[in-house]
Order: structure tokens, then C-alpha cells, then sequence
């Protein structure tokens, strides 16, 4: 079966990325595709390289970075969502005079159509947050 997977809240605000992460895992595991995860509304700081947690907890952002290398996951972070938040990848922060990008490895910026063309493309669309 072929998944996509739409994340809306915060790595560490909600238990939402946690379970969709955990989703997407074991789907993979069990031999399933996941055609994309798209960070949307608050989900969007799931993207950013500069998230930086205690030794002792879990570092969500690099879980997904991991999993998108490992399993060549398209990590899809909505651009409206993300220029709100701060959350910039060097295009879009040339584009709009910033000094710097913070876009996490593995993850890209786009818009709402990636998010339309998942779910056209999957057998299942799962969001995860409100």
C-alpha cells in the first residue's frame, strides 16, 4: 500500500510527529511505500536544522532527516506555513533578504500542490494534529 502522511503539529508542542514518525516506520518496515509527509501549519518546525534537544530526549528532526535518507522519503514542508514560522531553505532565503537557511537534511519547501498530488497518488492520506 502506498501512504502519504500529513504532519500539523510541532516536534515537541504535541505527540503528532512523534506517532506519524512512528507510522511511517513501521509502515516501511511492514514493506508499505510512503509516497511523501507533508509538514503543515505548526508541523513546519519539524523542518528546521536548528532544533536542538537535550542529550537525554529524542532529536525528532534528525529521526526524519534519517528516515528520508534511509528510505528515500520526499519531506515536504509547505512554504506559506513555513515563512510564517521562520523556517527558510537558501531560495527562499535569498528570495525574501535573510542571512541565513535553516532547513533541516532531507526536507524541502513547496507549496499545497505537493500536498494535492500525495494524496492523488497514495492509497491512503493520513493526517496526524489538527
Amino acid at each position: 500500500m502506498i501512504f502519504s502522511i500529513m504532519v500539523n503539529e510541532g516536534p515537541y508542542t504535541h505527540q503528532a510527529s512523534d506517532t506519524a514518525y512512528h507510522f511511517a516506520k513501521a509502515a516501511l518496515d511492514a514493506g508499505h511505500e510512503i509516497y511523501r509527509v507533508f509538514f503543515y501549519h505548526d508541523g513546519v518546525n519539524n523542518g528546521t536544522r536548528l532544533t536542538t534537544p537535550p542529550q537525554d530526549d529524542r532529536n525528532i528532526v534528525k529521526r526524519w532527516s534519517e528516515l528520508a535518507v534511509a528510505h528515500d522519503v520526499d519531506l515536504v514542508v509547505c512554504v506559506a506555513a513555513a515563512q510564517r514560522r521562520g523556517i527558510v531553505d537558501a531560495d527562499e532565503a535569498r528570495r525574501n533578504a535573510k542571512d541565513a537557511h535553516n532547513i533541516a537534511e532531507g526536507f524541502r519547501i513547496s507549496g499545497l500542490g505537493q500536498l494535492i498530488e500525495a494524496g492523488i497518488k497514495s492509497d491512503r492520506l493520513l493526517e496526524f494534529g489538527d
